[in-house]
């Protein structure tokens, strides 16, 4: 497995508050510094005894972080068909400067370095991968952890490094059949329960499996390996939420002057999810000169979920109905806290989504050796596809004669946890909850759909250095990579009309289990087999694609990019006892870029393609010093772009021409963007003690000069006037462009200790940490965010920590580790399935693991597994501008597994 992990690495080879350290951060800074004060008073042995488990991983991970030419961090395998943590997210979250964002809570976007998703390159055995998601991030659940040897970060890059990003990369890495000694078999069962319990229909019970063969044939000249994965899992939640924006809007009954927001709502969400994955490797090499190699990767991923929902708003009652009233009113530091709401018209409603989506990636490799060179040609395919419906039905408390039941509701959201939302009338009765038109009519829908294509293919040739340099220089790489990349969105929505007229009782057939809010103090309501009452009450759901809300929710992508580089690696004695490695080198990137949209006008859309080219050149420099006493100081310079978020590229958009002004104007999306650039500077020092432990200290320094802000800039609409009212060509256009970019800079610790380096009794214990501070000069503006004019740069925490320990010997092993991240600002997505920035609270995600193993006997190598996810339930809560602004809170309970290992 080393040898594979190293071969996937050689081959690539504006501030807010006063800052707060957090107790894991601490925790991590006194670790790490302390293994520093003991790197000078000891120097670690090396052993030939032979490490597995948690161990080997860890060893594997050291190996490859100080073999590598770039800096990087690294996750292994712990054995052949698991990793330390149930997902790939979560592991890769533990990395240092590497944070996880939840979703739904599951660890599902990465952040490197403190900027957002945006920034980073994924890629799967060094090759681009589609993704399911409306952007370029992957989400990386879709990935199961147990089909992964390896995932690497590269957080500097070298010219060979293709589809790099300018935070980083992630290469999730397969296992290489060739690399074992022999036959290798293993396979895992486990049960999953969640602590919240079943919810409606959904039970609270899941299962996963996994198996992985590898094997050689032909006196191991061909390799094979075949790794499938299942998942199925509860998606029982509890969640509260409030409407946003927060504003300074008197509502009835309110004093002026106050930051107010007018809704409320509380749910239990009850659902599953499913996922299957596949992957394949067919290796030959018939002789060492040559040697051709196939891999399939495959994910198909189903999300099935309801929002069981008690909704009010709080400053109008529906058509016809006067509108609610605060009889009391709690106030503190200029912000509306609840209070006695009288007049309320609270809803009972169902909101179903079926989202299903589904990964094919599949790569050829061919490597030749001839005298003095090397030549590797590889081609790709990889294609992401995501189809989704979400469908909304609304009831409300009807009388005898049909109006509107109206109640007296206690409310407050300053209670540090879940909002408080108790009425005085009962909601659990679904015979006086009716089908209606409500203040969000009858009914609601959007029918997502995205389809992403990426295909390739690249030459790399390399070639010794002539004898006059080789002290200096081993060889050279030239290459030339090829890229079609193609995305196409549609997320058309509207309303959902009822068959019959408002008031339609809903049949018991259609009902499920009562669901119990009582975390918010609602009490129970009723829950809803949200497509079968569809299917039976409401017309087929039929959005209008030139409504304004549907023309920028409609648009396709190309991008071909040609890349061509050139990287000289470095090896040379600079003295006894100083060795220097690395390389020099640039990347040239031609970018073909164009979009295809509709603009929208007076009910109308007319089809429109944009499109634009330009060219980077990326000079980047990569040195490693090896020092003595196992020390290693490494310095990196590059140039590093990340190109814009694809739905920002978007051609389409919406045409308008003021009646009272006559001048025009528009919004949408920007198909001539420019991307991120930056350059980048990177120091950092490793300290070694062979493959069992190291600690390390990384600076690194981030110059953006470009940034892409929402502005509203003067715009020439000649082709859209004639015909109109118009009295000029030129108006503001509302959109994404390139501006000044700023500064991103911090500071990473990390280490790795097995403790019984220090004190021999503690044989077998071990931890690992890292702490991550960063800081940046860049302040995001725009007029559209909810959460401010000016917010700190998205996806970044100033402080980012992991601290684990474990304990493993004669078979048994137990871990114990949490990650944490302070504030940031999230990108969310909304019940429309559009693109929402929030802040989201700090938070830390403790998991604990229990397994033992048998070392002999007829059950040699069965292994029994216990895991505890999410150990303290910790909450997930988002605000708008500060805490006292609160807009979600919610808990997904622990999830608790257990089940058997074997390996044979």
């Amino acid at each position: 497995m080393k040898q594979s992990m190293q071969k996937g690495v050689q081959s690539q080879t504006q501030k807010r508050r006063s800052f707060k350290l957090s107790p894991v951060a601490a925790g991590c800074a006194v670790l790490i510094f302390g293994m520093a004060d003991f790197a000078q008073a000891e120097e670690a042995q090396a052993n030939t005894v032979v490490v597995t488990g948690i161990r080997s991983g860890i060893e594997n991970a050291i190996s490859l972080k100080r073999d590598s030419t770039s800096l990087v961090e690294a996750i292994s395998a712990e054995d052949i068909g698991q990793l330390p943590d149930q997902s790939i997210a979560e592991s890769i979250a533990r990395l240092p400067g590497l944070a996880a964002q939840r979703v739904a809570g599951r660890a599902q976007a990465i952040s490197i370095r403190g900027l957002s998703p945006d920034f980073a390159s994924t890629t799967l055995n060094g090759r681009s991968q589609a993704s399911t998601g409306d952007n370029r991030a992957a989400e990386f659940d879709q990935y199961p952890a147990e089909l992964f040897g390896a995932v690497v970060v590269y957080k500097t890059p070298d010219a060979a490094l293709i589809d790099q990003g300018l935070s980083g990369t992630i290469d999730m890495q397969t296992f290489d059949p060739l690399a074992f000694p022999g036959r290798t078999i293993s396979m895992n069962v486990r049960g999953e329960k969640n602590s919240l319990g079943s919810v409606a229909n959904a039970s609270d019970k899941g299962n996963r499996f996994s198996f992985n063969y590898i094997d050689q044939f032909a006196n191991r000249t061909i390799g094979f390996q075949f790794g499938i994965a299942h998942l199925q899992s509860p998606r029982n939640d509890h969640e509260t939420g409030l409407y946003e924006p927060w504003s300074v809007s008197q509502l009835p009954g309110t004093p002026g002057g106050v930051s107010e927001m007018n809704g409320i709502k509380s749910l239990a969400v009850s659902g599953t999810t499913k996922r299957d994955g596949l992957v394949s490797t067919l290796e030959w090499k018939p002789n060492k000169d040559f040697t051709s190699k196939i891999d399939l990767f495959y994910s198909k991923f189903h999300e099935e979920t309801t929002n069981n929902q008690w909704e009010e708003n709080l400053s109008w009652g529906g058509p016809g109905n006067p509108s609610p009233v605060f009889s009391s009113a709690n106030v503190s530091g200029g912000v509306l806290n609840g209070g006695t709401l009288t007049g309320a018209y609270p809803l009972v409603r169902g909101q179903y989504n079926d989202r299903t989506d589904s990964i094919k990636s599949l790569g050829w490799g061919n490597s030749f050796k001839f005298d003095g060179w090397k030549l590797l040609a590889d081609v790709n395919y990889s294609k992401a596809v995501r189809d989704e419906n979400y469908h909304e039905m609304n009831t409300q408390l009807v009388s005898g004669t049909g109006g509107a039941v109206f109640d007296t509701t206690q409310l407050n959201w300053a209670t540090g946890s879940f909002p408080t939302m108790t009425g005085s009338q009962n909601y659990s009765n679904p015979n006086t909850l009716l089908l209606n038109n409500t203040i969000y009519g009858q009914g609601w829908g959007h029918a997502p759909h995205t389809d992403d294509t990426m295909k390739g293919g690249k030459l790399v040739a390399t070639v010794d250095a002539p004898k006059s340099i080789s002290d200096w220089v081993s060889d050279f790489n030239v290459g030339v990579d090829y890229s079609d990349h193609s995305k196409n969105h549609s997320n058309l929505q509207g309303p959902q009309t009822l068959i019959a007229a408002n008031g339609t009782v809903i049949s018991p057939d259609l009902l499920y289990s009562p669901v119990d809010l009582g975390f918010s103090g609602t009490g129970m309501i009723p829950s809803f087999n949200v497509p079968g009452i569809m299917a039976k009450y409401f017309k087929p759901f039929a959005p209008n694609p030139a409504d304004p809300s549907n023309v920028a929710a409609q648009w396709g992508v190309t991008e071909k990019v040609t890349t061509t580089f050139f990287k000289a690696n470095l090896d040379h004695q600079l003295s006894p006892s100083v060795t220097l490695r690395g390389n020099f080198g640039v990347q040239v990137q031609n970018t073909d870029q164009s979009s295809t949209g509709v603009v929208g006008f007076n009910g109308a859309v007319t089809p429109i393609t944009i499109g634009k080219t330009y060219t980077d050149v990326l000079p980047q420099l990569n040195l490693v010093f090896e020092l003595p006493n196992d020390q290693v100081v490494r310095f990196a310079a590059a140039k590093q772009v990340a190109r814009p978020r694809l739905e920002n590229l978007n051609a389409g958009f919406n045409f308008n021409v003021s009646t009272a002004t006559g001048l025009p104007s528009g919004s949408g999306g920007n198909p001539k963007l420019d991307p991120w650039r930056a350059n980048a500077i990177d120091l950092s020092y490793e300290k070694y003690f062979a493959k069992k432990a190291y600690v390390s200290a990384a600076l690194y320094y981030k110059k953006l000069t470009s940034y892409i802000y929402d502005q509203s800039n003067v715009y020439d609409f000649t082709q859209w006037t004639p015909g109109t009212t118009a009295i000029t060509t030129s108006g503001l256009y509302s959109s994404q462009y390139n501006g000044q970019g700023g500064t991103i800079k911090g500071l990473e610790l990390a280490g790795s200790l097995p403790l019984d380096m220090l004190v021999p009794s503690l044989k077998g214990f071990g931890v690992q940490a890292s702490a991550s501070f960063n800081d940046s000069a860049i302040v995001v503006k725009s007029n559209s965010f909810d959460v401010g004019a000016a917010i700190p740069l998205p996806g970044m925490s100033k402080t980012v920590a992991s601290l684990t320990a474990y304990y493993e010997m004669g078979g048994f092993s137990a871990r114990i580790g949490a990650r944490y991240r302070s504030e940031f600002v999230g990108d969310i997505e909304n019940f429309a399935g559009n693109r929402n920035l929030r802040f989201i609270a700090p938070e830390t995600i403790v998991d604990a693991q229990l397994e033992y193993t048998f070392q002999s006997g007829p059950y040699k190598d069965l292994g029994l597994f216990f895991q505890v996810g999410n150990l303290t339930d910790a909450a997930y809560k988002t605000y708008q501008g500060t805490p006292n602004q609160p807009l979600e809170y919610a808990k997904y309970g622990r999830t608790v597994l257990a089940g058997v290992n074997y390996k044979f």
